[in-house]
């Protein structure tokens, strides 16, 4: 019988043999009865490559299985979760390059890998004696609000989803609907990404795309060539913002004709008496994000639509005239409402519709 060598390792008392994953809500899924299947000492951490236990499971119906990639001493380390390798603090898929970038925390895991064990043993005895690696509160008042901003409020399931078809990408899958992969197209830049990346906060291009898109408060803010447009489109309107709340806001700007509350869609119109109004709004929005009741508003530019039926549609786009910034349905109940006119109750449209 040949020695078992492993057996007598003095290492193998710090290898990992956990009960339950370190794993956010994301990638636990919404499946209340799932099944996890455990394999102690399975693999071999992808950060310190030292032995640890695995866990597998599939997080809901349609998706992929997901199992962990990193022990749980290097997850304690950075506050990530064990298998998609992102914050557990703010929101479901913060990366660790955006939150470190707020928090100013420099990187100190080393390249070597006996390095790296010799780190993981000595951080064991920190996290036994219940010492955090993460100060949170470190971070100053513009990075909190940077964090806040682009954290997550629900899990992103989406993210659960199956893997992209590599024969689609050739042109050679021919399973169709029955694939058990998904048939798109890439995105080329946030393909480019690997675990020891994410993990590190290097190079990972997820993180790159949310720090340029929390830059700003709001998306879409050059005005439009179109300067009849005076309307301002807001998302992540709450029930508790009421349209006192958003004129007290935007007041400050320049006179507002009318606001349009759309709480079924979370959403809101602002529509100012004057294109500088507008404007001077935008721009603000640009630098400050807009905050209303503690809630996180996205400001847009209202976009243009045609008025009248086609054949005027296109005359009035050949003129470059006859458009207005794009608004809900007027709210039942309405003098506007009551002026509709549907094909049940327009006799010269009886029969067109079946």
């Amino acid at each position: 019988m040949p020695f078992n060598f492993t057996k007598f390792d003095p290492n193998k008392q710090g290898w990992e043999d956990a009960e339950f994953p370190i794993v956010c809500e994301t990638c636990l899924g919404d499946n209340p009865y799932m099944r996890m299947t455990k394999e102690t000492h399975g693999k071999e951490c992808k950060i310190c490559t030292r032995p640890f236990t695995v866990f597998r499971w599939m997080p809901g119906s349609g998706m992929r299985f997901k199992k962990t990639e990193i022990c749980q001493t290097c997850a304690k380390m950075k506050n990530v979760c064990q298998t998609c390798v992102l914050d557990l603090e703010y929101g479901k898929c913060l990366p660790v390059q955006v939150r470190d970038a707020a928090l100013d925390i420099k990187d100190s895991t080393p390249n070597l890998a006996i390095n790296k064990q010799y780190q993981a043993q000595n951080m064991d005895g920190k996290f036994e004696a219940g010492q955090s690696m993460i100060d949170y509160g470190r971070a100053d008042s513009a990075g909190r609000e940077t964090l806040r901003k682009l954290a997550r409020n629900a899990p992103y399931y989406r993210r659960n989803r199956a893997h992209i078809c590599s024969f689609y990408l050739k042109g050679e899958c021919t399973r169709g609907d029955e694939c058990p992969y998904r048939h798109e197209v890439p995105d080329n830049e946030l393909s480019n990404q690997n675990i020891k990346d994410r993990y590190q906060g290097n190079n990972d291009p997820v993180a790159a795309k949310l720090m340029t898109k929390g830059r700003g408060g709001s998306t879409n803010l050059t005005p439009p060539e179109d300067k009849n447009i005076t309307t301002l489109f807001l998302t992540g309107v709450e029930e508790d913002v009421t349209e006192d709340d958003v004129r007290d806001y935007f007041y400050a700007f320049g006179e507002i004709k009318s606001v349009i509350m759309v709480h079924k869609s979370r959403c809101a119109f602002v529509n100012f008496a004057s294109r500088s109004a507008a404007e001077a709004a935008a721009d603000k929005a640009s630098f400050d994000p807009v905050r209303i009741k503690d809630h996180l508003i996205r400001v847009a530019w209202g976009r243009p639509r045609p008025v009248g039926p086609k054949g005027e549609t296109a005359k009035n786009k050949a003129a470059g005239t006859g458009t207005q910034a794009m608004g809900p349905p007027p709210p039942p109940g309405s003098e506007a409402a009551a002026n509709i006119k549907y094909p049940s109750q327009d006799p010269t449209m009886q029969g067109a519709v079946q």
